[in-house]
């Protein structure tokens, strides 16, 4: 029964729904993996910073996809994979 529900739900085998994945997405999609500022991240995914902050980014920092830094929020190696995607180095591989 349980495992049915959450499949209603969409909810993941790692326990994200769609809006930690969309967040993650963004990030990635967007943001080439971050760092970025939750007003940025809030405008890109619809959501209000506040509630991203306070509802979604700890379940996703305490899972290891994204961090906190000083200038922002950056998903992790563990996000990429997680999503299937890799990262995207913009500078060409110089660095």
């Amino acid at each position: 029964i349980a495992k049915e529900a959450l499949e209603a739900l969409a909810i993941d085998q790692t326990g994200l729904d769609q809006m930690d994945k969309n967040i993650l997405k963004a990030l990635i999609n967007n943001f080439n993996g971050g760092p970025v500022g939750l007003d940025s991240l809030g405008v890109v995914i619809s959501e209000n910073p506040k509630t991203i902050e306070e509802v979604y980014e700890p379940f996703l920092i305490q899972q290891g996809f994204i961090v906190r830094t000083p200038r922002g929020r950056e998903v992790t190696e563990a996000a990429y994979r997680h999503l299937g995607k890799t990262r995207h180095n913009p500078q060409g591989g110089l660095f």
